[in-house]
């Protein structure tokens, strides 16, 4: 919730998998938020990042790997367009 001055004023603020969209709950334990910086053209990390965000029932199935890797290059199309 935002107070009139608009900053946020929850205590808890709710995130989404990235990969299905469900919410993660706050006793999801095995959730991982990871930071993927962006690179210049010369291989240098540029200050810009792309945060995703997998729940623990994406890690225990097995598909973080491949569903991080969907996303990436997901993201990776829409950044050059």
């Amino acid at each position: 919730m935002q107070n009139e001055e608009g900053k946020m004023v929850d205590l808890y603020v709710p995130r989404k998998c990235s990969a299905t969209n469900r919410i993660i709950i706050a006793k999801d334990h095995a959730s991982v938020q990871i930071n993927i910086g962006h690179l210049d053209e010369n291989g240098l990390y540029d200050g810009h990042f792309t945060t995703f965000a997998l729940s623990g029932f994406v890690r225990a199935q097995g598909d973080a790997d491949s569903s991080l890797d969907r996303l990436w290059q997901k993201r990776k199309a829409e950044i050059k367009q």
